[in-house]
């Protein structure tokens, strides 16, 4: 597995708006947000019924991982099955494809067929959800504004709009959401071995810290 280094802000609709436009003169938008600007991503977490990914991520456990499913832009045609892996300040993503159908399966408790499929995450999730009774626990949606720069192979990204809904409702791109507290504006950059100091200067914050804020705790403060 190759670790990416990643850093987040909590950012104002001030700091969004010179940032997008500080990036825009530098780095691209991604392909798959030039139609609108931004994407629409939805979410499906997973946790066991210690709630352990999110007392990890609360308190700050070194190395840690979640489950999630997601999908782009009300897309159900495209829909991938994440296992986000972090340790210190780096982060890195294992993916496998699930067809709707799939998912739908996974979210009705029907997952013998997951260890005979061949698909080792898939399998992972399987072990994970007989030994420790992993399961959907929350939606988390949002939108994004993603730009990419290809020397050091950054990606940056402005989420807002943050909400969360019951995971019964995932596969329903118009199910009942409501909005986290405060409205926070979140700004991530990641990239490989080094950043360069171009995208440092554009998406500079000499005012803000970095911060630990997790779009899955904030959703999971609901329930």
């Amino acid at each position: 597995m190759e670790y990416r280094h990643e850093i987040k802000h909590l950012i104002t609709d001030a700091d969004a708006m010179c940032i997008r436009q500080n990036l825009s003169a530098v780095a691209s938008l991604d392909p798959h947000a030039r139609v609108r600007g931004h994407y629409r991503i939805r979410s499906l977490y997973f946790d066991d019924i210690n709630n352990t990914a999110l007392w990890e991520k609360l308190d700050g456990v070194n190395e840690r991982q979640k489950y999630r499913i997601r999908y782009y832009n009300e897309d159900l045609s495209f829909i991938m099955l994440e296992c986000k892996c972090k340790r210190d300040n780096v982060g890195c993503k294992l993916q496998e494809r699930l067809t709707e159908d799939e998912v739908e399966r996974i979210m009705r408790g029907d997952n013998a067929w997951m260890a005979t499929s061949g698909r080792p995450l898939l399998v992972k999730l399987y072990v994970e959800m007989k030994t420790r009774g992993l399961m959907p626990k929350c939606v988390v949606e949002y939108l994004r504004i993603p730009f990419v720069y290809g020397p050091g192979n950054v990606r940056v990204t402005i989420d807002w709009n943050i909400r969360t809904g019951p995971a019964a409702q995932f596969l329903d791109p118009n199910g009942l959401t409501l909005p986290v507290e405060g409205n926070p504006r979140l700004l991530e950059v990641k990239w490989d071995e080094y950043l360069p100091g171009v995208i440092r200067r554009a998406a500079a914050l000499h005012s803000r810290g970095s911060t630990s804020f997790s779009k899955y705790g904030a959703c999971r403060m609901y329930g």
